[in-house]
Order: structure tokens, then sequence, then C-alpha cells
């Protein structure tokens, strides 16, 4: 029996597990191949090569048409795996590109427009580079605002976006279609923008005006714990100089109240 058909026999009893297919990271992906290719001893290079073109979606087998039509006599797997991972990064450089060049928010809300350019950047794009991206193509009062926000998290701006979206979508379509709006339009946003901008600074306010009243409360609470301890007992040097407090020495035994240590005669062992 040919190698390549003991083989094949091999694969089936034993059952080759092939991963989906990653166009984010080829690399990985034939590495996690060849490893089922070894649990099934699998070397032949031709079972190998046309195991992976079976496993390839219809897009990415466009990638690599001409090794698949006409592969080489030899080496046909070891080309196909050079061949795809270099077109796929060589793609993925152009999906990039058009990230940074040619996309824009058009009519989409800004959390669509960010999900969309997430899906142009794939895992590999940190997300600082992304949120400055995104941002840049925002209109001009909603940049603002944003970049305002320096410890919310990207979700978070981009809800923030939707928001302003909501208050004024005309402007955001002509923004990003036309580079004069109106002048109208442009009043009215500047406007929008300047009430925005008066209401954080209301609510700045009265975050400080709550907070300094807590402030005074706690300390008039603190002040008043103070007097009544003050007035409860009396010092030493105070005792010394006048044994009887200042209510005994005022209404005698009339007092209703007493400030201890008193000798006052009426108190239990001597007031102290």
């Amino acid at each position: 029996m040919p190698k390549e058909e003991q083989e094949y026999a091999e694969s089936c009893r034993v059952g080759v597990r092939v991963p989906p297919f990653y166009p984010e990271k080829p690399a990985l992906w034939f590495a996690q191949l060849e490893g089922q290719f070894v649990l099934s001893n699998i070397s032949s290079d031709t079972t190998r090569f046309y195991y992976t073109i079976a496993q390839l979606e219809p897009q990415y087998a466009a990638e690599v048409e001409d090794i698949i039509t006409s592969p080489p006599t030899s080496g046909k797997y070891d080309k196909l795996k050079a061949e795809l991972i270099k077109r796929l990064s060589a793609s993925r450089e152009k999906k990039v590109k058009q990230l940074l060049t040619h996309e824009e928010l058009g009519d989409r809300k800004p959390s669509q427009f960010l999900r969309h350019l997430q899906n142009l950047a794939g895992p590999g794009v940190p997300e600082d580079f992304l949120k400055t991206i995104w941002s840049s193509r925002l209109p001009q009062g909603t940049q603002t605002i944003i970049a305002s926000q320096l410890k919310a998290s990207l979700e978070e701006l981009a809800d923030l976006a939707d928001r302003i979206h909501d208050v004024v979508p005309s402007y955001q379509h002509v923004a990003s279609t036309s580079h004069t709006p109106p002048d109208s339009l442009v009043a009215t946003m500047e406007r929008q923008i300047a009430a925005l901008t008066e209401q954080v600074r209301t609510l700045s306010t009265e975050v400080r005006r709550s907070r300094a009243t807590r402030q005074g409360r706690d300390k008039n609470r603190s002040s008043s714990r103070h007097r009544r301890r003050s007035h409860s007992t009396r010092s030493a040097s105070n005792y010394r100089n006048h044994p009887l407090c200042w209510y005994h020495t005022k209404f005698g035994g009339k007092a209703k109240c007493c400030v201890k240590p008193c000798d006052y005669s009426g108190n239990d062992a001597g007031g102290r």
C-alpha cells in the first residue's frame, strides 16, 4: 500500500482534530495543525497539503488559489504554509492601513463606528491606538468632551459619544460628510456644547457644596460632643480653686445640675 494511503487509513483510525482556521494568527494555527499530524503519524507532504486546503474557508483559500490549483511537485505543504502566512499578513496590513486612512463615521453611531474599527483592526492593535483613531474621526465638539474623560474606559467613552450623538444627530451627519457645515448649525452645536459644559459645572458645584455641608455637620457634631464632655467634668486645677461647681456655688441646694468633682455636702462621697 502506498505511503499516502497508509497515512490516510491511520488518520481515519486516530482522527485528525483540525482546529478552526485562525486568520489573525495563521502561524499559530499551522503549529496546532502540525501537532495533530504528529499525533496521527502523518508525515507525507501530499497528505498534509490536502488536509490543509480542505480546512480553509473560501475567502482564505482565495489568498493562495494559485498554489492550490497548481501545487509544486514537492514541498507542497511548506509552500502553502509559507505563502498563506505571508499573504494573510499583507492583507492584515492593508486592513490596518484602511483603518488609518479611509474610514469615516458616516451615518453610524459612535459605538457602531468603534465596533467597525475594532473588526478591521483585529485583536493585535493596542486599545489606546484604536481609541486615538476612533476619537479623531468624531465631530470636534464630541472630541472635546471625550478628551476630558481621562479615566473612562473605551466602552464608557463610546456610550458617552452615543448620548452626545442623540442630542445633536443632524450635526454628526453633516460633520462626517462636509468640512464646512452651515453657520447656523455650528452655532447650534456650540450652544448645546455650552449647555452640556454648564451642566457638568453645576453638578461639580453641587457635589462640592454637598461635601462641604457634610464636613460642616461632622465638625458641629464633634464640637457639640466636646462641649458636652467639657461641661460634665472639671479640671483638677479648677477644682482646687473652686471646690464647689458653678451650679452649686450659684444656686446651692436648688441646683439641678452638678459638674464633678464638687464638694457640695449633698453629693454622694463628696461629689467626687
